[in-house]
């Protein structure tokens, strides 16, 4: 997993805004602002809400999109692909760091820079803008040329739209090269942002009327008088995918999808188990491309799975399933964790699903285990172990004995080179076709 490093973008100035001055809602129409949110980790859900909210802004012909944000960071190829569509916007855009407490760092960072107009509410930050390379959720030590090579490319694709911005290069650089974050007041006073307004109403009252430069060098003045704001919420299938992509979701659709195939395999011919588990599984494993998936927390779930079972086949008193709580609660935590979010599975959903997990696991596998000491409950084979009494011996002409059992009448041939005396009480071993071969368990009654 790539943080923050990829291949450059570099935006081209040309055919997407006229080169003259204009006015957004120049109609005299009521100023329409189509609101987009960043809440979270920047991830290709994400990614793909907001280009799809700017295209929608673009279709309706818009007077701003503007883009609230608080996020922690993300993906390089997501944030890439949300300042691509900014660039490339018809219609102006605005990145808004709110509310108070909010962040825009990483790549974040890149959102907020690359609008028409970049403004913060007072008590927010941005910055720390490093690239990271990492594998399974952790930071990866690079060689120097590598390193560097990776920080000259993040740091070319943010001066190539920050100096068409009009804001200062090489401040913003020092977000990349050196880690360096900036308070809304630093922003503001170092011309990394345009405006600090402490709620939208006031921000888009700062704008109305305001002139800005486009990517290309036209000018723009913006007419927001009285706007109509209209959010844009995630579609269905959006919201599913990106609760798919949460750590909670993911750990416990990856244990329902072990659930449901280890019921399966146990209970053979249920199909439902099998059929719903594999779909958990499909879905935690689309979860797991987008997942810094820590390999060290799979392990101590599948040695959770193995305590689990090694309880229900030996008698340890419990102390195999704690330790596979233990494991498999290690094992959540330990799951999903990177340096740039700080996400991961919470203590609750951990503690909340590896008990309910241990009691169903060691149970279906003490049902198993005991079924295989069940004696068949049909057909002949029922008859073994079943104890009954001799009513006729063996006839002199050879004619075999006869054993009333289980309410029928049975040949029978004692399984020991003895005859077999009428009212001796036998027990059946074993059944070869129609004769039963008995041992005798007490004297005659």
């Amino acid at each position: 997993m790539v943080a923050m490093a990829g291949t450059a973008f570099v935006p081209t100035a040309h055919s997407q805004f006229s080169p003259n001055t204009s006015t957004a809602n120049a109609s005299g129409t009521a100023a329409r602002v189509v609101e987009l949110r960043i809440d979270g980790e920047i991830e290709p859900i994400l990614a793909e809400y907001i280009s799809r909210g700017i295209a929608q802004a673009n279709q309706e012909q818009a007077s701003l999109v503007l883009i609230t944000i608080n996020t922690p960071g993300g993906l390089d190829t997501s944030m890439r692909e949300i300042v691509h569509s900014i660039l490339t916007s018809r219609v102006p855009v605005a990145t808004y760091v709110s509310p108070t407490g909010s962040r825009a760092a990483s790549a974040g960072f890149f959102i907020l820079l690359s609008a028409d107009v970049a403004a913060m509410s007072p008590g927010t930050e941005t910055g720390a803008a490093s690239p990271l390379l990492e594998i399974g959720g952790q930071p990866v030590q690079i060689d120097a040329t590598l390193e560097k090579k990776i920080m000259n490319d993040a740091t070319a694709y943010l001066r190539s739209y920050v100096e068409k911005r009009g804001r200062n290069v090489e401040l913003a650089a020092t977000a990349v090269t050196d880690a360096k974050a900036f308070s809304d007041k630093e922003a503001l006073d170092g011309k990394l942002i345009d405006i600090v307004a402490p709620s939208t109403e006031k921000l888009l009252a700062e704008l109305n009327g305001r002139t800005i430069t486009r990517l290309d060098g036209s000018t723009m003045t913006l007419s927001l008088v009285s706007p109509s704001i209209q959010t844009v919420e995630m579609t269905g299938r959006e919201r599913f995918l990106s609760r798919i992509v949460q750590p909670d979701a993911f750990f416990i659709l990856l244990l329902l999808g072990v659930l449901g195939i280890y019921i399966e395999f146990t209970h053979p011919g249920l199909f439902a188990p099998g059929v719903f588990g594999a779909i958990c599984l499909l879905l935690a494993l689309y979860a797991m491309q987008l997942l810094p998936v820590s390999f060290a927390g799979l392990l101590l779930i599948v040695c959770a799975l193995v305590l689990f079972v090694l309880e229900a086949k030996f008698p340890t008193h419990g102390v195999l399933g704690v330790g596979g709580v233990i494991a498999m609660v290690l094992g959540a935590l330990f799951l999903i964790r990177s340096p740039i979010t700080g996400m991961g599975v919470s203590l609750p959903v951990a503690l909340g699903v590896a008990v309910p997990m241990a009691i169903i696991v060691i149970f279906l596998m003490r049902l198993v285990l005991r079924s295989r000491h069940w004696k068949l409950a049909t057909g002949k084979e029922e008859l073994v172990g079943e104890v009954g009494e001799v009513v006729e011996a063996a006839g002199a002409d050879g004619s075999p004995a006869m054993i009333f059992v289980h309410g029928e009448l049975w040949k029978a041939s004692p399984l020991r080179e003895r005859s077999l005396a009428k009212g001796e009480r036998v027990r059946v071993k074993k059944v070869s076709g129609l004769t039963l071969e008995v041992e005798t368990v007490e004297g005659k009654s």
